[in-house]
């Protein structure tokens, strides 16, 4: 991706930000869910749970559609699995970090083996950035 462009990425979206993700189902139907993510590296990263309609979507199609202030593009989703792995430890704790304000509401349990970190890598997209249009 033009260094540019990811620079744009990560000033809008490097921290707590929400970001629409759509699915298709097994029957081609679409679903879309708003999500708080945070980009880093040419990737959105959010925390969600392995059972979810989302994750069983991706499964089958690992190809997103998202978009978010000014931002539209598609990516491809995938489970790096148990956020308390070993190998996630690094980016468990920028994702607590960047989430502090609302991570221990209760609606992140470490404790279930099923909450996951989701990684979006872009693939392509539009963005906007003062009045001028970037494609990618």
């Amino acid at each position: 991706m033009k260094k540019n462009i990811d620079s744009i990425l990560t000033e809008r979206f490097g921290n707590d930000s929400l970001i629409s993700v759509a699915t298709v189902d097994e029957t081609g139907k679409p679903w879309v869910r708003t999500v708080d993510a945070i980009y880093v590296d040419e990737a959105f990263y959010t925390i969600t749970n392995a059972a979810t309609n989302k994750m069983k979507h991706i499964n089958k199609n690992p190809v997103v559609a998202i978009c978010g202030e000014w931002f539209s593009g598609h990516g491809k989703a995938e489970s790096l699995g148990y956020i308390c792995n070993e190998e996630n430890k690094g980016l468990a704790e920028k994702l607590r970090e960047a989430f502090a304000s609302w991570y221990d509401n209760g609606h992140t349990n470490e404790n279930d083996v099923n909450t996951i970190i989701l990684k979006i890598t872009v693939t392509d997209g539009i963005i906007y950035k003062n009045g001028k249009r970037f494609e990618f």
